[in-house]
């Protein structure tokens, strides 16, 4: 069971797809429940994973220690946009299992997104938490906008060498319709077949698997299948607010039908259930791969249902690429003694969205 807990409704960044802080109306600023309440709810469902979450989770390291001290999680996980890494001392970040880091891929696009400087920030930060001895999973988690190009941005932090791991959330949940959306469709599709065929070649020529984490999620769901949706948002993945309730998914704190109790109120077994994935999902032939991509995004539709399906179309291409090299990519695991856990990701609900 994975839960995210909100330490803090405010960030320090505006990024211009999600606008920076909560109101704190909605969200806030610290949280507003006892210590107690929290740990006590969370004593029922043990074993867990701990999702630190914000805004920016680091505003209130203060939260995470005081926590971290008083709750022996299964799994530590943290998002953060790397800017404020000094905040928690080293000790703190050596328990983490998963550490994602907010960057979009080369310099100019990171920065023209996030903030003039933030680029350079976080790749020190990566370092950085390196030296201090963090051996988990450090994931680069892009936001691929307008700007993208795929296959040039993930393949910049490829060649970084920081990151474990490289995963991709498309803007298109709360940012307006593109103007270019079919034409950026197609240059990413085309970015998406020249990052296959690296990712294959270098398996069949080093047996070396990058860390690219929407074909290795999508290649678990096509060879094991998995949840709907597959964040098991409301499933087996649900999150705490500052304010005590308790969301079927992380982003889904405007929403009525996201909110499912309160920690101060309910046990977890007396939880509202969630929303289901429906149609048109279900009736999807990929719908098994999928999972319905986002809950958030299943029940919201700010694109309308036509911009619902242009989306689903570029996860259906997806999963037709790699199902079309599905072959070779097993037999160049075999061919170098590699087994099907060298290659699928994530081996727990690490927070990572599998489905861009």
């Amino acid at each position: 069971m994975l839960f995210f807990i909100f330490t803090t409704g405010i960030c320090n960044l505006r990024c211009d797809y999600c606008g920076g802080s909560f109101s704190e109306r909605m969200v806030p600023a610290k949280p507003v429940y006892d210590m107690g309440s929290l740990l006590k709810f969370l004593e029922d469902t043990y074993p867990v994973s701990i999702a630190f979450y914000g805004g920016e989770p680091l505003l209130n390291a203060k939260f995470i220690s005081a926590f971290m001290d008083r709750f022996d999680a299964e799994r530590y996980i943290i998002q953060t946009n790397g800017l404020l890494i000094d905040r928690l001392d080293p000790a703190y970040w050596r328990r983490m299992d998963t550490i994602l880091l907010s960057i979009d891929g080369v310099e100019y696009v990171t920065d023209k997104h996030r903030g003039i400087g933030v680029y350079d920030t976080v790749v020190r930060s990566a370092r950085k938490l390196r030296l201090i001895g963090f051996e988990g999973d450090l994931v680069a988690r892009m936001t691929a906008t307008e700007d993208t190009d795929i296959y040039r941005d993930v393949y910049h932090l490829v060649e970084l060498n920081l990151f474990d791991h490289i995963h991709w959330q498309l803007n298109v949940v709360w940012s307006p319709p593109w103007s270019n959306f079919e034409e950026w469709c197609r240059s990413y599709l085309d970015g998406l077949v020249r990052l296959l065929d690296l990712w294959v070649y270098k398996m069949e020529d080093e047996g070396r698997v990058l860390g690219i984490a929407p074909f290795q999620g999508c290649l678990k769901r096509i060879l094991l299948g998995g949840s709907a949706p597959p964040c098991g948002a409301g499933v087996d993945a649900y999150a705490i607010s500052t304010d005590g309730s308790i969301l079927a998914c992380p982003i889904a704190v405007d929403v009525e039908w996201g909110r499912l109790g309160d920690i101060r109120l309910d046990r977890f077994g007396e939880l509202k259930k969630a929303p289901e994935i429906g149609e048109p999902c279900t009736s999807c032939i990929e719908f098994r791969v999928c999972g319905g991509r986002c809950l958030y995004a299943y029940m919201e539709r700010l694109w309308g249902l036509e911009g619902f399906r242009k989306v689903c179309s570029i996860t259906l291409s997806m999963i037709s690429l790699l199902k079309s090299r599905l072959d070779t990519i097993i037999d160049s695991l075999e061919s170098h003694g590699l087994s099907l856990d060298d290659i699928t990701y994530p081996l727990f609900n690490n927070s990572v969205e599998i489905i861009p």
